[in-house]
């Protein structure tokens, strides 16, 4: 049954009131790959009425968000899948020309600070209805936080955004837990000990156990170290197999984070990807172009939660949590079958993957272990010796998923991280495999950069490690006669990296002869520890100054740095110590046949 997102929708059910309206800032695809489809789906199978209002226009009479009438429990809102800003805009606060999670890819169907504005437009047109904000932009700016777009501290969002409950993290089990609360009529002081749910207070006397308290949104905005301290207390709790409630102040209010729920086990994980998903847009869009961010998911399947690399720029960890939850092999090859049983299905799976497609079935040897660490990762600054890596049980799977009717071909469209497989139990056979057989014409590697000074503030291996990977790559490669490539990603301006890093970083790709095609320029985003380094200008976990290029002139140069075999410096009179050097050295020959075959070394 396709949930309904009108009136007239209603009708065709024959439902006169509805207990939850979800409110979405992408279009609604029903496919459990997004958010939105999946709370819709886990609320109905747990016997309530769900409809979904995706992009409502916030512009005019505002009529979208009044079309279904009032909910019986609450509303929900999110801004889709990415945070608002992000979508909106590139790392030099440009705006963007297209939007993947809108028909046709057209910008502009979601305001800026989504979740901000939705629920404040709510919370005016129906005061007395609670209202629940979740989902990756809310649950990042759950503490106060540097914001990049406006260059400012901002509050938490259930400040800005007068919302009841703020659900952060994956919000299957709270948002069940929320919605029986509130079905039972209790109220917020009632609730207040639910897990995995953040709400604003006068006091904290009710709280069972004291909180963990941070520094005030005030103090820290006299002073930028104290938000530094925070987010070491912050990301530390994060971390732990038994984290503490946090509070934080505002004024003459609290902000308190409840601990989060268990990682959520595969049975209960099997279940939720069971759900009666159409694993289409819905049909609403029929008569309109399709949505980019579907073409690209429709024939992938998810099959694990979670990532231990816990990189200094990303917020995986600090949303869908540090421990691994995996699908039973089961449940992945169901979802694959049903794929495979799609009349429009060509034949090709995306990609079964993950935060990183290759930690599936991973986790401690000894898990009374995993329960005392505080260590923020499992990969750096070396592998933890108590860590099952083995890479047996995923390379079984792709086996097993090969053998499926209807399926053609087999590819990882996510991630690896090279550094688990190294050295890992099964990891010839994976490499093989893989690379034989599961490479799409590239494969998805993230050294980020070359320096070990830049990627140790990155929480990133050594590049020799990714030297190591590339070499047994293009062995493989010459041995089954195969010219896959690999797609090295980069990170140019991240904090502590400076112009001679750069120079070094352009030696080792000109000797490796990478040439990178698209470079990311560092974006800081809430709740990372690298935004919280560009920000305050010191590094949390020492206090200790770190540099960071802010200027668009600082940022270019940097960038440069990446497109050596473009001859295109931002600074003409500026060579590279480099060029000479290995020339000297009679490493680097640039010849007319190197421009002629490029392509053979892209990134």
């Amino acid at each position: 049954m396709e949930l309904p997102t009108s009136k007239k929708e209603m009708e065709r059910l024959g439902w006169d009131y509805v207990d939850v309206i979800l409110i979405s800032g992408d279009a609604y695809i029903d496919h459990p790959s997004f958010g939105t489809a999946i709370i819709a789906r886990v609320l109905e199978n747990a016997g309530y009425r769900v409809a979904v209002v995706p992009q409502p226009n916030w512009r005019d009479d505002l009529r979208d968000f009044k079309k279904l009438g009032t909910p019986r429990l609450f509303f929900g809102v999110n801004s889709g899948s990415m945070d608002s800003m992000v979508n909106h805009y590139t790392s030099t606060k440009r705006l963007r020309s297209n939007d993947a999670y809108t028909p046709g890819g057209l910008a502009g169907q979601r305001p800026d600070y989504a979740v901000t504005v939705y629920s404040n437009i709510l919370k005016k047109l129906f005061p007395d209805v609670p209202v629940v904000i979740g989902g990756i932009e809310a649950s990042l700016r759950r503490f106060s936080h540097y914001d990049y777009w406006s260059d400012s501290y901002k509050k938490s969002v259930l400040i800005d955004s007068n919302a009841d409950i703020l659900i952060y993290g994956m919000g299957e089990r709270p948002i069940l837990s929320v919605a029986k609360a509130i079905a039972e009529g209790k109220s917020l002081l009632e609730m207040s000990e639910l897990p995995q749910i953040a709400y604003v207070t006068e006091t904290l006397e009710h709280c069972k156990k004291k909180p963990v308290e941070l520094f005030s949104y005030e103090d820290c905005l006299r002073d930028k170290i104290l938000d530094a301290k925070n987010f070491r207390i912050i990301e530390e709790q994060s971390n732990l197999c038994n984290a503490e409630r946090i509070a934080q102040k505002y004024g003459d209010k609290y902000v308190v984070v409840n601990e989060p729920y268990p990682t959520i086990p595969s049975e209960e994980l099997d279940a939720i990807y069971a759900l009666p998903y159409s694993r289409m847009p819905h049909s609403r869009y029929a008569k309109k172009p399709s949505i980019p961010a579907f073409d690209m998911i429709k024939d992938s399947v998810t099959i694990h939660r979670g990532c231990f690399g816990a990189c200094s720029f990303c917020t995986i960890s600090a949303h869908q949590g540090k421990f691994i939850s995996s699908r039973s092999e089961e449940s992945v090859l169901k979802e694959l079958k049903k794929i495979a049983e799609n009349p429009n299905f060509k034949g090709h799976i995306t990609d079964l993957g993950a935060p990183s497609a290759n930690m599936y079935g991973m986790h401690g040897k000894d898990t009374t272990l995993c329960q005392k660490c505080r260590r923020a990762s499992c990969l750096v600054p070396q592998k933890c010796k108590n860590l099952n890596d083995s890479h047996v049980r995923l390379t079984k799977l792709y086996e097993k998923a090969e053998q499926i009717k209807g399926i053609k071909h087999l590819t990882i469209g996510s991630g690896i991280r090279y550094d688990l497989l190294q050295g890992a139990e099964g990891e010839k056979e994976y490499m093989s495999q893989l690379i034989r057989k599961h490479v799409s014409g590239r494969l998805k590697v993230a050294p980020e950069h070359t320096e070990d000074s830049v990627l140790k503030l990155m929480r990133k291996p050594s590049f020799s490690l990714f030297e190591k990977f590339k070499k047994t790559f293009d062995e493989l490669n010459q041995k089954y006669g195969m010219r896959e490539q690999i797609i090295p990603y980069f990170i140019s301006s991240h904090p502590g990296c400076k112009a001679q890093d750069m120079k070094c970083l352009e030696q080792k790709l000109r000797m490796l002869r990478v040439m990178p095609e698209q470079v990311q320029d560092f974006t800081p985003t809430p709740m990372t520890l690298s935004t919280t380094m560009y920000y305050t200008g010191v590094n949390p976990y020492t206090l200790e100054p770190i540099f960071s290029a802010k200027t668009k002139e600082d940022k270019d140069k940097q960038k440069s740095f990446f497109f050596w075999y473009k001859g295109n410096r931002s600074s003409k009179n500026e060579k590279p110590d480099s060029k000479s050097a290995l020339q000297k050295k009679g490493t680097f020959q640039r010849t007319d046949k190197d421009k002629r075959n490029k392509s053979r070394y892209r990134k």
